[in-house]
């Protein structure tokens, strides 16, 4: 379909990072949608930027819909290192009339992007367009997961309307539904009631706490390794670091950590979609969370640029195999290391039903830390919440 019907072109001037220059800017990879009825051909393109100025559901953190042209001013004039790589700016998703044309407008570019192979990065606005990017896989044929770098699980109360704090429970009850697994990083328990926390637990879903990723921010790439959609709301960044949001306080990931996330994110050769949410300009000062966010997509292209294609598969070679007997449980794990990457994932066959045997699951990410717990005799918290979802 003609998605170019959803979009303004951007309004800024950006031409002297899109000319060649001494410098090689991001600007320089970018072809952006700057006049009507010049949208951007998008043969060749691999990486699609566009905005969303929506805020309406924002509660509380109106002025987000202004972030997209903020990000864009601070990433144009970051110096490129990967002069290879095709990127379009599809401009900004026109509002809708209500939010809901809004909502629809995203899915449908979305999905087309993604059919096309083209990986959508989306600048918003309120993490509410989370669910919009979620329906765009609903025709795709499989379950997703979906990674969330926040403070809070968004729940809302129940039967509360669709916005920026309820978006995960529309997610959860939509019908049908295709939501494999939903991996929390980094919620601060303090804003998490303990009702919340139960259910999280009872859907086997995958919860972490900001003291627990801080300890060890590179255990966070397994758990972003296994998702096909990335949502970033900008106030898990402690304020000191990223104090334009509404929402923004004085703990949460630092900078350094929010760009490696996003590096990690683009690394992740299963990623199809990543967002970035909640950034609101009338907070910020001398720009630094336009700066964050422009250097945190930054380091996303670089991943993307530096992905290894490091997917398993039967009797690659590869791909070092190790086996683990664990007696107590009568449980016999197997485990993959790249010899590319270095990276881990746990092969998981899970029992039928009906006992006929075991079923293959797909290789699922871990970390060395999972691979010596089993060495010593214990079952990884990966392994065991992936059996119990698939029970």
């Amino acid at each position: 379909m003609d998605i170019e019907i959803y979009f303004e072109p951007i309004s800024l001037d950006l031409s002297a990072y899109t000319e060649e220059t001494v410098n090689f800017y991001v600007g320089n990879l970018i072809t952006p949608f700057t006049e009507a009825g010049k949208f951007p051909d998008l043969t060749e393109t691999k990486v699609a930027i566009f905005g969303v100025k929506e805020d309406r559901k924002s509660l509380k953190n109106t002025g987000c819909a202004e972030a997209p042209d903020k990000v864009r001013e601070q990433l144009y004039p970051l110096l490129s290192h990967w002069n290879n790589l095709k990127i379009a700016d599809l401009g900004n998703i026109r509002q809708g009339d209500s939010i809901d044309d809004t909502y629809f407008a995203v899915k449908e570019v979305v999905a087309t992007l993604i059919r096309q192979n083209i990986l959508p990065i989306i600048i918003g606005g309120s993490q509410d367009l989370t669910y919009a990017n979620y329906l765009a896989y609903k025709n795709i044929g499989r379950l997703i997961n979906i990674a969330a770098i926040d403070s809070v699980f968004d729940l809302g109360q129940e039967e509360e309307e669709l916005n920026a704090h309820s978006y995960l429970s529309r997610i959860i009850l939509h019908q049908p539904n295709f939501l494999f697994n939903y991996t929390n990083i980094g919620y601060q328990s303090y804003f998490v009631n303990s009702d919340a926390l139960q259910l999280m637990k009872n859907l086997f879903f995958e919860i972490n706490r900001l003291g627990n990723i801080r300890a060890d921010i590179a255990e966070t790439e397994p758990m972003i390794r296994n998702a096909e959609l990335v949502t970033f709301d900008i106030s898990a960044i402690r304020a000191a670091d990223a104090p334009g949001s509404y929402y923004a306080g004085p703990n949460g990931l630092n900078g350094e950590d929010a760009c490696r996330i996003c590096r990690y994110a683009g690394m992740n050769d299963k990623l199809t979609s990543i967002g970035f949410y909640e950034f609101n300009p009338a907070y910020d000062i001398r720009n630094q969370t336009a700066q964050l966010v422009a250097q945190m997509v930054w380091y996303f292209l670089d991943g993307y640029a530096n992905r290894q294609h490091d997917v398993p598969e039967e009797n690659s070679k590869d791909f070092i195999r190790f086996r683990v007997y664990l007696e107590d449980y009568k449980e016999e794990l197997f485990f993959l290391k790249s010899k590319k990457t270095d990276r881990w994932w746990i092969d998981i066959p899970i029992k039928s039903k009906s006992g006929r045997g075991k079923l293959k699951y797909p290789y699922t990410p871990c970390s060395y830390a999972d691979y010596q717990l089993a060495l010593n005799q214990e079952l990884p918290d990966r392994w065991w919440k992936l059996q119990q979802k698939l029970m």
